[in-house]
């Protein structure tokens, strides 16, 4: 293959039901609604997907047309790294840098993680996300899933020990890890921190609202995860008293190339790493696999959530993640 030839950009909204509703602090989904970009060149295709979030004021609209922005920009050559330059940290980069690692080592003939440096691409296990209910129906669900090694729970602020004491008597031998989607008010923290304790939590993940957390800073019972208050780069030193790991999203850092380079900068200033995703196909976990070697925790559970994933999608034995095939990405 040939990287002189013409490349084509193209891009469209999927959606993938969900095998039941998928609840946080923030509200409910029944269904995965994904972007994919595709970009074709020399008889290769590299695609990428992602998955708009309104929290950060992303929709379907607007990541489109943020892809298709640049489309004139990809069509005559721009790389990955010039598209840092292109869109801000966000989806619709996400997309589009996911796009170009795939589409480069389809030209190159050589894998995606070998392009990244990896020596090797190994299976890994993934936490299993357990909705936010009342403690009753988290209990059910906990028992359901009590094989899994790894569990994470969200919460909701209010109630939130009686669902952390729930979870942990349905499945006393996982590991737990907590997730309060900014629910959580300082006040909260002596009271819930002590809960998870009691109940064995191995980490809480983004308790207070980004820009609000200062009351974090200090000593603290359990480690604490930054998600919604780090995106890139960008402010990371700013968290190192607050935060113990940091949560590495391909949607929230602009794909791949930012996400990488994200974990060597944590990895500096002393931030354990957490991989996590949205909730989305084995298209959107894919390139996040690169990362999952360097990780303590790993969250990329988006196909155990689908009613029914991509026909080529990831092979998952229980929470067992085994690295893509090149017919899906890489």
């Amino acid at each position: 293959m040939t990287s002189s030839a013409p490349r084509r950009l193209s891009a469209a909204a999927q959606s993938f039901s969900l095998a039941k509703p998928f609840v946080i602090s923030r509200g409910a989904k029944t269904q995965a609604d994904v972007v994919v970009a595709e970009l074709t060149q020399g008889g290769a295709r590299g695609r990428g997907e992602c998955t708009p979030y309104a929290r950060y004021g992303e929709s379907i609209g607007s990541v489109l047309a943020q892809i298709f922005s640049a489309r004139d920009a990809l069509e005559a050559g721009a790389d990955r790294f010039a598209l840092q330059k292109l869109l801000p940290p966000g989806a619709a980069r996400n997309a589009l840098d996911c796009a170009l690692w795939d589409l480069d080592a389809k030209l190159a003939g050589v894998p995606a993680w070998q392009m990244a440096g990896l020596s090797r691409m190994s299976p890994c296990v993934t936490a299993y996300t357990l909705s936010v209910g009342t403690p009753e129906e988290m209990a059910r669900a906990a028992a359901a899933a009590s094989e899994r090694p790894v569990l994470k729970v969200k919460l909701a602020g209010a109630g939130d020990p009686a669902r952390l004491l729930a979870v942990r008597a349905a499945a006393p031998e996982a590991e737990i890890i907590a997730d309060a989607n900014e629910a959580w008010r300082p006040e909260d923290l002596p009271e819930f921190f002590d809960a998870c304790v009691q109940t064995g939590v191995a980490l809480i993940e983004q308790p207070l609202p980004a820009n609000a957390d200062a009351a974090l800073a200090g000593p603290r019972k359990i480690p604490v995860c930054a998600d919604e208050s780090v995106h890139d780069r960008a402010g990371l030193a700013a968290l190192r008293d607050r935060y113990d790991l940091v949560n590495i999203k391909l949607d929230k850092t602009g794909g791949l190339t930012e996400a990488l380079a994200l974990a060597d900068e944590a990895e500096k200033l002393g931030f354990g790493l957490f991989v996590g995703c949205m909730v989305a196909s084995s298209l959107a976990m894919a390139p996040a696999l690169l990362l999952a070697a360097r990780a303590r925790f790993v969250d990329l559970d988006g196909p155990l959530l689908l009613a029914q994933d991509r026909p080529e999608g990831l092979r998952c034995e229980g929470s067992v993640i085994y690295p893509p095939d090149a017919s899906l990405w890489g």
